[in-house]
């Protein structure tokens, strides 16, 4: 059964929904027949490859909705807390948000690669716990050889276009699911879950999924000829 999670790595709620995912695939009885793929989703395309300063995280907050720099705090104060009852440490004081594009085109690379998701965790943490630029090329390239990730690769990676289609597909799927917020959780398909929901909640996701999955019903083959391994009838 496969979990598609729509996410960005500037997205605090999205490293709070991981969390709160892998609480839930550790209780779901069926867990090795799960697999989880990141898709792309840029919560600002416009976002400058030029990382933010730090320091600056209630300033942004205050300009993007409106409100009074002590009302942003309070906003960050609060995601602290709920990251920290999880078992996460914001340091927004740290935190430099850019252009994510280059990120998640990385993690089209570790998906063929087999290593997704610790890059995935990678780029959560270097961008909520450390103040790393996951924009710039250096430093992402650094995270992705930590996880096991061939450096020449990821450089060549990062100075052509692959896996540009792949991002821009995610996206594009994203849009005629009308996913218009991340986390978002697409269970098999069939089951579409919004937000940064409790671990309950999404093993009753998983739970409903499997037990409604759909079976594949034999035809009767009736003796018809074929072959099986590395037998074949002639």
């Amino acid at each position: 059964m496969k979990v598609e999670i729509w996410s960005d790595v500037v997205c605090p709620w999205c490293y709070v929904g991981k969390r709160q995912f892998e609480a839930a695939l550790a209780q779901f009885e069926h867990a090795a027949s799960v697999q989880v793929v990141w898709r792309s989703f840029e919560l600002d395309r416009t976002a400058s490859r030029s990382p933010a300063v730090q320091g600056q995280y209630a300033q942004r907050l205050a300009e993007k909705y409106g409100c009074s720099l002590e009302q942003a705090q309070g906003m960050i104060d609060n995601m602290t807390g709920v990251a920290a009852s999880v078992g996460l440490d914001f340091r927004f004081d740290l935190a430099r948000p850019g252009n994510t594009f280059d990120a998640h085109r990385l993690l089209h690379l570790a998906l063929a690669r087999g290593v997704q998701d610790p890059l995935k965790e990678r780029l959560d943490r270097a961008t909520f716990s450390e103040g790393l630029r996951v924009s710039d090329h250096d430093e992402l390239t650094a995270l992705a050889v930590e996880v096991g990730l061939d450096e020449v690769e990821v450089r060549e990676v990062l100075a052509g276009d692959r896996y540009t289609r792949d991002v821009l597909a995610d996206e594009e799927r994203a849009a005629e699911l009308d996913i218009t917020g991340v986390p978002f959780f697409v269970v098999d398909g069939r089951f579409g879950i919004s937000g940064a929901q409790t671990p309950d909640r999404l093993l009753r996701a998983l739970d409903r999924a499997w037990s409604t999955r759909t079976v594949l019903e034999m035809v009767p083959a009736d003796g018809a000829p074929g072959c099986e391994g590395d037998a074949c009838a002639v």
